[in-house]
């Protein structure tokens, strides 16, 4: 059975594949731009169910919209099944002045 924490470093890990473009791996930079926190609900199949927004930045608002999508293009995060409910994650995405996101877990 997978653990909670595991299953966020898994995500973090899928969420950085998924988008090449889109995020950095080096060191975060001393000022971000912005930092959206969300915590994302799966289905028993590892797909998004819902995501919600736990901290909008007021700078840059535009990023949550970023996460979001990043989040739907990383997805399936696995069969959660055998994991106890609620099938949750909360990620932080530090963003960069390029609009590039590492994700907290990994840093």
């Amino acid at each position: 059975m997978r653990k909670p924490d595991d299953l966020r470093l898994q995500a973090a890990q899928r969420l950085v594949a998924a988008n090449p473009e889109r995020s950095y791996m080096g060191l975060v930079p001393d000022i971000l731009l912005a930092i959206p926190v969300l915590e994302v609900e799966l289905n028993q199949d590892g797909s998004v169910k819902r995501v919600n927004v736990l901290r909008k930045p007021g700078q840059a608002p535009e990023t949550v919209q970023l996460a979001i999508e990043a989040i739907h293009r990383a997805a399936p995060f696995g069969n959660v099944a055998a994991m106890p409910k609620p099938w949750k994650f909360t990620e932080t995405f530090l963003f960069n002045d390029e609009r590039r996101f590492k994700p907290r877990t990994l840093d």
